[in-house]
This record gives structure tokens, sequence and C-alpha cells, in this order.
């Protein structure tokens, strides 16, 4: 998706387009935000932003390169996951209320990338809306094209 939205004039990607954080900009940086938030619970090494809206990087090459920083540390932090690691719970205080909650790790786990596919499928909307085509996204069928 990161190079589709390249190919947009960054007018176009911060456009409001109507979606939950606006624009294709908007949700690309709520992705960012929340899975390092997710990251920082999964490593106790909290990850603080004044709200979830919150735009980490207004350039979209520093989005890019910082996107692909927290996927190589999504990455590594799934490679280093035990069956005994995601039996266990993980207690962490969600940022839109104050109270401590407590859930098997490979429940927060499944989070993380459902959010994920979640927005994902926003941006898809977006992104065409803008009159570019994202491709098959399909899952089964991803891996049979060339």
């Amino acid at each position: 998706m990161f190079a589709i939205c390249a190919q947009m004039s960054d007018e176009e990607r911060k456009l409001d387009r109507g979606a939950p954080f606006k624009s294709i900009s908007g949700t690309l940086n709520h992705l960012l935000v929340t899975d390092r938030m997710w990251l920082g619970r999964f490593y106790a090494d909290p990850f603080v932003v004044p709200s979830l809206d919150y735009e980490l990087y207004a350039d979209f090459e520093e989005l890019q390169r910082e996107r692909e920083i927290t996927d190589e540390a999504i990455f590594n932090w799934v490679n280093s996951l035990s069956d005994e690691a995601l039996s266990g719970d993980l207690t962490f205080t969600r940022f839109s209320s104050p109270a401590e909650y407590t859930l098997p790790l490979w429940v927060c786990a499944l989070h993380l990338f459902n959010h994920q596919t979640h927005h994902r499928g926003q941006l898809t909307t977006l992104i065409e809306q803008a009159g570019y085509d994202c491709g098959v996204t399909d899952l089964g069928a991803m891996p049979l094209q060339s």
C-alpha cells in the first residue's frame, strides 16, 4: 500500500475523506501509533502518545521508513514467541481507560494483526476512492500472483 500511496501527492494522502482517522495519512499514522503501543506493552516499555489519531510523521517518506522499522520489530517479536509465552497473560492499561486489563497474550497478538487488517481494509477503500488500484488483496490469492 505504501508503494501505491507514494504515487499520490501529499495533498491527496492528507485529504480528509471522512474516514475514522480522516485521511490516508491519518490512517497510516494511526496504525503505526497502535502497533508501537502494542509493542510497548509486549516489551513492558510503554509507548505514550496524546491521542490515537496523533500524527507521528507528517513526512510520507519518514512515515514509510518508520513503518518498515516497526514491521521488523513486530517480526522479531513474533519470532521470539514460544507456546509457553503465548499461553501466558499480559496485563496492560488501555489507552481509552485508566483501568488495567489482563488478557491471554495470544489474544493480544491476534488483536495486533486483526486491528491492522481492519484499518488496511479502510485504506484500500480510501486509496481506491482516490482513483488508485490496490490490486488483489485476498490473502489466499496473493501467493498466486507473480
